[in-house]
């Protein structure tokens, strides 16, 4: 991986860079479509690549290893080959999704004893396993096994957890140099920063992770329920530490209004479930704000979905049609909110890279968050 800075905003922390990896450039900040099983769930790939145009999305390691196993991923040649996506790809390692079994895993310092979610299957991930694992998988960039802690987290607990998260490291970069790249293209390992809401242990895990020398970084353990602020806070520890020529990942975050607050703190990096999870409730996110497509209110309103006409199906079909087929519980209705939802959280960080590069980020940043901040 190549990581070119471009800019910095003159007057907030954000960033505009390139990265460059095996399957192309990622041009920063960017969000990257999560695509948990293989899939950006109701969405193809030709609409993906063609209009909502993402340089990078994301497959989930828990999942893939659970279904459709490492098996068939290898037969096929990867990930990349079995979805038929030749763009980048990074993999998260499960620890999160692990950390969200809760009554059905056992973390101990070996590793993770886990109940499959599927039929009930004992498995055991280990940070060596998992390094294994995401080889196989082959995406571009691939995530160190951590522990996400939970909010409200004790403060021994965080602690206890975040070495050990250090731990795991040191066995994830060990193991990695026995494995050898699977698919004839480099992949690149993040570390993740952890230590809940506590601003002590983000500092010592930002140190840490800083100084194990890998070629980008990641924040987790926020977006999991702490007040936005807080999350603000802690990603503004650790922008502070981590080295400006790499690029900085924030897991899981947010809301277009907490990607846009956090671009202005120095992330280059994003993912969500958010846009098309709350698509298939009917929540389509805007530039002016909110719509709850449900609402009675949309009913013989016959205008485009979004006039910004980010995505084809923006200007296809109207809020009544929309609505109609929420109501009708047509699964149209949710493919169409899905596509919507996506372009738009796309579009939105190609914008701020957009002002980034103009010199006037934080003045639309400022406009933006307030017009955002509506529900229509």
């Amino acid at each position: 991986m190549k990581f070119d800075l471009k800019i910095t905003d003159a007057k907030s922390k954000a960033r505009a860079g390139v990265i460059t990896t095996d399957h192309g450039t990622i041009e920063t900040p960017i969000f990257m479509p999560v695509g948990t099983v293989g899939t950006v769930k109701g969405v193809h790939q030709t609409e993906l690549k063609n209009e909502i145009n993402p340089d990078i999305i994301l497959g989930n390691t828990y999942h893939l290893y659970l279904r459709p196993g490492l098996d068939i991923l290898e037969k096929a040649g990867g990930l990349h080959k079995f979805m038929n996506w030749d763009r980048n790809i990074l993999t998260d390692s499960g620890g999160y999704q692990v950390y969200s079994l809760s009554g059905r895993r056992k973390i101990n310092e070996e590793g993770v004893k886990f109940k499959s979610h599927i039929d009930g299957s004992m498995h055991f991930f280990t940070p060596e396993n998992v390094m294994e694992t995401q080889r196989i998988i082959g995406a571009d960039i691939i995530m160190a096994f951590d522990e996400c802690t939970p909010y409200p987290c004790d403060y021994n607990y965080a602690k206890r957890s975040m070495h050990m998260t250090h731990r795991w490291l040191s066995r994830c970069i060990s193991h990695l140099e026995k494995v050898p790249f699977k698919y004839g293209f480099e992949q690149t390992f993040m570390p993740i920063v952890q230590g809940s809401t506590y601003k002590d242990l983000r500092q010592q895990s930002a140190e840490y992770i800083a100084n194990s020398g890998q070629q980008a970084n990641a924040i987790g353990g926020l977006s999991v329920g702490e007040p936005a602020e807080e999350m603000y806070a802690m990603t503004e520890v650790v922008t502070e530490i981590l080295p400006e020529d790499k690029p900085r990942y924030l897991m899981g975050v947010g809301t277009p209004i907490n990607i846009l607050e956090n671009i202005a703190l120095g992330i280059d990096m994003f993912d969500c479930v958010m846009p098309t999870r709350n698509a298939r409730n009917g929540m389509l996110f805007t530039a002016h704000g909110t719509i709850n497509i449900k609402n009675k209110k949309w009913e013989d309103d016959f205008s485009p979905i979004d006039e910004m006409g980010i995505t084809w199906v923006d200007t296809m079909y109207s809020k009544a049609y929309l609505r109609h087929l929420f109501a009708a519980k047509e699964m149209l209705g949710k493919q169409i909110a899905s596509i919507h939802n996506l372009g738009f959280y796309v579009w939105l960080t190609r914008e701020a890279r957009k002002h980034i590069l103009a010199g006037d980020f934080r003045e639309w940043k400022d406009q933006m968050v307030k017009q955002m901040d509506n529900r229509l």
